[in-house]
């Protein structure tokens, strides 16, 4: 009996902090919104990329962006998104359109972004559920 009301008084200090925000959206879910990131899926993505205006970044690595990326993609790498905003990312209102491989850099990605000022930030988790054309190639070539 105690470990139960320990487990119902956990979930409701979670709930009230705001834990477990922020999760992707279960297949076929809607978008959440967590702060200034808005988790979407691949075919809201698209949606946002083709009425254009949205800056879309592989936060992959340099290898795994010249097998593959999402057409027009800048490649900021989430290991070097650390403290200041990136060069290629100048303007913090500018609507940032996040991914990575799986989603877990894109989730981390998303949110130092977020930590550093920037304020629309749509994380689509990974490009293994992008079922559209993708290009492949070095970044800048």
């Amino acid at each position: 009996m105690e470990k139960g009301i320990v487990a119902l008084l956990l979930a409701g200090v979670l709930a009230l902090t705001g834990c477990g925000r922020g999760a992707p959206p279960a297949a076929g879910g809607a978008a959440q919104d967590t702060a200034a990131i808005t988790v979407i899926t691949a075919e809201e993505g698209k949606g946002k990329i083709d009425a254009g205006g949205v800056t879309v970044v592989d936060v992959r690595t340099a290898e795994e962006y010249e097998e593959g990326h999402v057409p027009g993609a800048l490649l900021v790498p989430n290991e070097e998104i650390a403290g200041t905003p990136p060069e290629l990312l100048p303007d913090l209102d500018a609507p940032l359109l996040v991914y990575c491989r799986s989603g877990r850099r894109s989730a981390e990605a998303a949110q130092k972004l977020t930590d550093m000022g920037y304020t629309a930030v749509f994380d689509m988790g990974g490009i293994i559920d992008w079922p559209y054309e993708t290009e492949s190639g070095a970044f800048g070539s």
